[in-house]
């Protein structure tokens, strides 16, 4: 079991090249086809133009979105036609609030979407709305890059963090054919539950599950000693060396972390290492 089919979308020249260098490593690791959806983001709101604005304002954001259209497929070109792996890339513009169904349509026919951090000082309102777009309508796993990170083909040590949900469950089943090539999996459940049915052998099952698929798999129990959950996955993370952390995302509403935020929001602008995301 393998990733066969690999997505990347690129809206900013700014975050190309990692992002393909990722798509690359991953795609030969995994001989797999690396598809790279290039686009030109019209950012603007043509129902909201103040009065008097004419159609060269709509021209000039059409033509931006082009050149940078063409600019990261040229730069997609480069670097997979380099790369020795199958490889196919395309350009197109799309208005922002039209992005995601565009995303979503070619994240329903890919194993794995391959993205950079969608939050940061630098990031275009556009990087988030395509992380869900590619989970949600897409319903396809997702792989968040840190920029400064070398690529990753084949993670050694994964951090899984479990909280015995829905979201999580999904993404460890996704994430197989990482776990079952990793030296180490360990399962991490921070303050689990002191009535629950498994509260004596807290990852118990999951261990055993996983370990029947030859995922060779720890258990580390941690105690919430910082106050996000996501503060105490990253530290962690660095403590054991780890190359990914695999977890579920959005277990509240995307509303109610946008407001009030989130182990899924502030795991996405803090980690360090590549996390492996379904929903």
């Amino acid at each position: 079991m393998s990733y066969k089919s690999l997505l990347t979308v690129l809206t900013n020249p700014q975050f190309a090249g990692p992002t393909l260098s990722q798509l690359v490593a991953l795609a030969s690791a995994q001989d797999a086809h690396a598809e790279a959806l290039c686009l030109g983001v019209d950012r603007t709101q043509t129902g909201y133009y103040y009065a008097g604005a004419n159609a060269m304002i709509l021209q000039e954001t059409l033509s931006r979105a082009n050149a940078e259209a063409t600019e990261m497929l040229e730069a997609a070109k480069d670097i997979l036609g380099k790369s020795g792996v199958r490889w196919s890339a395309e350009e197109g513009v799309a208005q922002i609030a039209d992005l995601g169904r565009h995303v979503a349509h070619r994240a329903r026919f890919s194993d794995l979407v391959v993205l950079p951090r969608p939050y940061g000082e630098t990031r275009g309102a556009e990087v988030e709305p395509i992380v869900e777009a590619a989970m949600f309508e897409g319903h396809a796993p997702v792989l968040i890059v840190p920029d400064d990170r070398p690529p990753l083909a084949k993670p050694s040590t994964i951090l899984v963090a479990w909280n015995e949900s829905v979201e999580a469950m999904r993404a460890i089943r996704m994430a197989l054919p990482f776990l079952k090539q990793a030296e180490t999996v360990r399962i991490v459940v921070i303050d689990p539950p002191q009535h629950g049915p498994d509260r004596s052998d807290p990852g118990g099952l999951l261990s055993q599950m996983l370990s029947r698929h030859g995922v060779r798999c720890e258990i580390d129990v941690l105690s919430k000693t910082m106050p996000r959950v996501s503060e105490i996955l990253n530290r962690h993370a660095v403590d054991t060396s780890a190359d990914m952390i695999v977890m579920g995302a959005y277990g509240h509403s995307r509303f109610r972390e946008a407001i009030l935020g989130g182990a899924t929001r502030n795991m996405l602008e803090q980690a360090e290492v590549p996390i492996f995301m379904a929903h």
